[in-house]
């Protein structure tokens, strides 16, 4: 097991490191660029190949999706709670605790973790997130928004594509699931690189808040998975995968929001440091529990 472990953990850790490396040389990396290529090309590859070829049973599909809801709302209970009392701004310190990084970290460890079925739940978790996310998250951040701009996303229009197939007991092409898979297929490592090279460029501010509140949400996550895991009955890899993906870091999806509509960028960016820093230690044990 403890090998199996490594397995899992290290090449994630590598890769995350190599972008770590990159921008501490100084070497140049687009990340606005890298951002948008994996948002409107490569997540949305990789979203319509693998739920079009790993055949889940669509009742499993539909539990995951509902589950990941009810675990956001969840989470944005907790974080209110939290916040509240204390009189923090809820604009700014919300969204970090709802919206986990079940992308960037999530994907390739349930990848590696569990496999092809691993990967395709959690691309599940990561198509209602997204939803969410560019809903809720950016009127939280904006003060404003509407779910119009929704069918303009490429990672929604190739999920709501993939399940139209998968209703329809249809497979892609042969020349649509080549290109689909050949272009999602940078997506995982890319997502990682770009990782370390934000966690090289990001800088803490207020650490003590920044270590407590990383403490809710991966603490608060992985109560909430739980929770919710036991009250759908869920069991084997959808059960791991759900309390995985809720114990994760914050999003540096919420960092690049914050600097979009003037947030506190900086109090996100320490959020994002010390939540990701913290995960380090926490999620090996997690791991060794969930693949026991």
């Amino acid at each position: 097991m403890t090998a199996a472990l490594f397995n899992v953990v290290t090449p994630v850790l590598l890769c995350i490191a190599v972008g770590w490396v990159w921008a501490r040389q100084s070497r140049p990396f687009d990340t606005r660029g890298m951002a948008d290529l994996i948002t409107l090309v490569g997540t949305p590859c990789l979203i319509f190949s693998t739920l079009t070829g790993v055949a889940l049973p669509a009742d499993q599909l539909w539990q995951m999706a509902l589950a990941t809801l009810l675990s956001i709302v969840a989470f944005g209970l907790i974080g209110l709670a939290v916040l509240l009392p204390l009189k923090l701004p809820y604009r700014t310190y919300l969204p970090p605790l709802m919206f986990a990084n079940i992308g960037n970290m999530g994907l390739p460890l349930c990848l590696f973790a569990f496999g092809d079925e691993g990967l395709a739940l959690a691309i599940v978790v990561l198509a209602v997130f997204s939803v969410v996310n560019f809903t809720l998250g950016i009127w939280l951040y904006a003060g404003s928004g509407s779910a119009g701009h929704l069918w303009r996303q490429p990672m929604i229009l190739a999920t709501v594509v993939a399940v139209i197939f998968l209703l329809a007991d249809l497979q892609p092409p042969v020349w649509l699931d080549s290109t689909t898979s050949l272009l999602g297929a940078f997506t995982i490592p890319l997502m990682l690189v770009m990782l370390g090279v934000s966690l090289a460029r990001l800088r803490v501010t207020r650490l003590p808040r920044a270590l407590w509140l990383s403490v809710v949400r991966i603490g608060g996550g992985l109560l909430v998975g739980v929770l919710i895991a036991e009250a759908f009955q869920m069991e084997g890899v959808a059960r791991s995968v759900l309390i995985l993906q809720s114990a994760m870091p914050v999003a540096v999806f919420n960092y690049l929001f914050a600097v979009r509509y003037n947030r506190d960028p900086e109090t996100t960016a320490g959020l994002v440091v010390v939540s990701t820093v913290l995960s380090v230690f926490t999620l090996p044990p997690l791991l060794f529990w969930l693949m026991g």
